[in-house]
């Protein structure tokens, strides 16, 4: 199976994710890819679409190659096996990590570009990505999710390796790839337009989905509506 780009990707991932439409979610993409992503499937859940902000931890020497993952609140996965097959030291790991969150600090104070982070508590966290391969990042997103007082979460891609839901299992609720390939070598060789994915791009994303009026969960939305029209009594 091959996608003609992200939002051909997104449209069907929306298609297959169209039973979660009425429910009270939070479309949340990993950057930078899975935003356009996300941005699809928020429009057909009428959900608010935020990112989640997690970056890979590379090895030093070889910075594809990733040990593990960070992301907002402090939240860390380390591949110990990759650690230590490498060779990496206490001290570099640290290093990387440093770089790491600081850099999950920046990025995600540009994409929200001054709007508030949209609220997780009670809320279903629909993760979506352009893909999956080690997992690390999207493990991530799934444990902030939780943090965040998520109610349930759910990880959806277009692609994935076989057996990668064994991964997931102690971490999200439900996962949903519309495709497994075997081979798989990378994500890029099943879009026919991988072009990287550009932080104005991103930007411009979340922009849309706030103009469009998707900045709050629909329970939410509509709570809010009727306390409007039905005030209760004022604050003693």
């Amino acid at each position: 199976m091959t996608f003609a780009d992200r939002k051909a990707a997104g449209k069907l991932l929306a298609a297959r994710l169209a039973h979660l439409r009425g429910q009270s979610s939070v479309v949340l993409g990993l950057p930078r890819g899975g935003v356009p992503v996300g941005y699809e499937v928020a429009c057909v859940l009428a959900a608010p679409l935020d990112v989640i902000v997690v970056r890979k931890l590379g090895v030093p020497f070889q910075p594809e190659l990733g040990m593990g993952a960070v992301g907002e609140d402090g939240v860390q996965i380390i591949n110990q096996d990759v650690v230590r097959a490498a060779g990496v030291s206490a001290a570099d790991l640290a290093a990387v990590e440093a770089r790491e969150q600081a850099e999950v600090r920046r990025r995600a104070a540009r994409y929200r570009d001054g709007r508030a982070r949209v609220p997780l508590h009670d809320n279903l966290a629909v993760i979506v990505d352009d893909g999956i391969a080690t997992g690390s990042t999207a493990l991530a997103a799934c444990r902030i999710a939780r943090m965040l007082g998520a109610s349930s979460v759910t990880i959806a891609v277009p692609v994935a390796p076989p057996g990668w839901q064994d991964r997931f299992a102690a971490e999200a609720d439900e996962m949903i790839s519309l495709a497994k390939p075997e081979p798989f070598l990378a994500i890029g060789q099943f879009y026919a337009d991988f072009s990287a994915t550009s932080d104005e791009e991103v930007i411009a994303c979340l922009a849309r989905a706030a103009a469009r009026g998707l900045e709050r969960p629909e329970g939410q939305a509509a709570a809010d509506d009727a306390g409007r029209r039905h005030p209760g009594p004022p604050n003693e």
